[in-house]
């Protein structure tokens, strides 16, 4: 019996695998189902880190939320600025 979950999804994995070359199905569609699975599973590593890195780049969460909020507001108030400076003046 597997003892984790990785176990489980790699023998879910390996019997789809499994149908389809047993099914017949071309290499092109098979090789094309192992990229999706390896793309999901990077794409899972990615999202598992992703907090990980934005502490260690920002601090906290708290932080980074304010840090974000911050330079939305700059970069707002900027633009903003440079359409009042654009604009005709009213006579």
């Amino acid at each position: 019996m597997p003892d984790t979950e990785n176990e489980v999804q790699g023998n879910d994995v390996q019997q789809e695998l499994m149908d389809m070359i047993i099914a017949d199905e071309s290499p092109a569609t098979i090789s094309d189902r192992i990229k999706d699975m390896l793309f999901a599973k990077s794409a899972d590593r990615v999202d598992n880190f992703r907090p990980n890195v934005a502490a260690d780049t920002f601090g906290s969460e708290e932080e980074a939320a304010t840090a974000v909020a911050d330079a939305a507001a700059n970069i707002s108030g900027e633009v903003a600025a440079e359409m009042d400076a654009e604009a005709p003046g009213e006579e």
